[in-house]
């Protein structure tokens, strides 16, 4: 059964990498189109792929067989994996399966899928969450946290539910909010995008609840789930320990600086690539011209080269600023 388990795994992961991989090829023929002709076509192919990503990786840990609480991966040689499913290299098996199984299995609570969440590896003092983009899952981003990751910090990273998105034909996928289109001054989710912000503020309070202060607590995203976590701040008047937004905008930009109700003091760090040609490095300038006026404490940073993804030099970016502003206590 461990040898069917791992087949399925190595499957699952040769498709992740596969369609990682297509979705570049798609957005460089989106970007090579002088005028975009096909960006109604390309771009719902590469956040589709993302779907199957997610779905894919889905379908396989529901395969799993569970035990009380839920499933549970296992290997040849557990500590050359990387961490999935929560996991942390170090641990044991069983530990492991305690302390993630609860998060990974499926069970969805008011429509969300229970968050990845990677364990601190000592006293935890620290939290990190991080919303991902359209079309993905909180598993992409837990393996990159997990590259950087610090002893002190436990890292959260959500799923959103499934949805249909407008601006992809209305295929279903995680979503944060519904999308309509990418252009700056387009139309809105308003009522969907403040609804997910009150389920992510309602995560910092689950934070709190477990004994870390708001103050101690960062909260990111990227593309769809940078622009949450930049709303979500915003809008709630505890103070964050930090701000990460990676390829990113500010969603219903009019309704600031007057619905600023707190982290107007707090670190942010906004990262782009200039040759985005998702959300464009255009918007991410506006963003961070609006952020400059509404807050003390803010670095843009910009990637020559890199598309609407993330590259080792912005990690290492990330890990200094939680590193600078999430020290061990």
């Amino acid at each position: 059964r461990l040898q069917t388990e791992e087949r399925e795994h190595r499957f699952v992961v040769f498709v992740d990498i596969f369609c990682s991989i297509f979705s570049k090829i798609l957005a460089l023929r989106l970007l090579s189109s002088p005028v975009r002709r096909n960006t109604g076509i390309v771009l719902p192919c590469v956040f589709l792929l993302g779907s199957v990503r997610g779905s894919l990786s889905g379908s396989w840990r529901k395969s799993c067989a569970g035990e009380e609480e839920g499933c549970e991966q296992t290997g040849a040689n557990p500590a050359r994996q990387r961490p999935h499913q929560g996991s942390v290299a170090g641990t044991s098996t069983s530990t492991t399966s305690r302390q993630f199984s609860r998060f990974m299995c499926g069970n969805a609570m008011s429509s969300h899928i229970d968050p990845v969440t990677v364990s601190a590896t000592g006293k935890h003092t620290a939290t990190v969450i991080f919303l991902h983009g359209l079309g993905d899952t909180g598993h992409s981003w837990s393996y990159a946290l997990s590259e950087i990751r610090q002893p002190h910090i436990k890292y959260i990273c959500p799923t959103a539910p499934k949805m249909p998105v407008t601006i992809n034909e209305g295929y279903e996928m995680p979503s944060w909010f519904d999308l309509f289109t990418l252009n700056i001054g387009g139309r809105e989710d308003e009522a969907g995008i403040k609804k997910a912000a009150a389920f992510v503020q309602g995560m910092v309070e689950e934070e709190e609840k477990a004994g870390i202060p708001s103050n101690r607590i960062v909260l990111g995203g990227f593309s769809q789930g940078g622009a949450l976590a930049l709303y979500s701040s915003f809008t709630m008047p505890k103070p964050l320990a930090g701000i990460i937004a990676l390829s990113s905008w500010l969603p219903l930009h009019q309704s600031f600086p007057d619905g600023l109700k707190g982290n107007t003091e707090t670190p942010i760090l906004q990262c782009h690539g200039d040759i985005d040609p998702v959300v464009m490095y255009e918007i991410g300038k506006k963003t961070k011209a609006a952020l400059s006026t509404m807050c003390s404490n803010h670095t843009f940073k910009t990637y020559p080269g890199m598309m609407h993804s993330s590259s080792a030099q912005e990690m290492q970016d990330v890990k200094d600023f939680l590193n600078k502003e999430l020290p061990p206590v």
